[in-house]
């Protein structure tokens, strides 16, 4: 699996695809995150990259 995920890159690397699981395991590797986080990133501001990695960083210091 490291493998596939190291040779993997997204069609569109500004946005984040929920339906493509090698993409979401992609996404979780790059932004140190579950894929549970992900998701509820991208529920919170939607799939551009930017907004997710910002959602996280904040939920991560919030968590401290």
């Amino acid at each position: 699996m490291s493998d596939e995920i190291s040779q993997f890159r997204p069609l569109d690397p500004g946005r984040v695809n929920l339906m493509d699981p090698v993409e979401v395991r992609y996404w979780c590797q790059e932004l140190g995150c579950t894929a549970s986080a992900l998701e509820d990133a991208v529920d919170e501001v939607g799939e551009h990259i930017a907004a997710v990695r910002a959602q996280l960083e904040a939920g991560q210091a919030g968590a401290h």
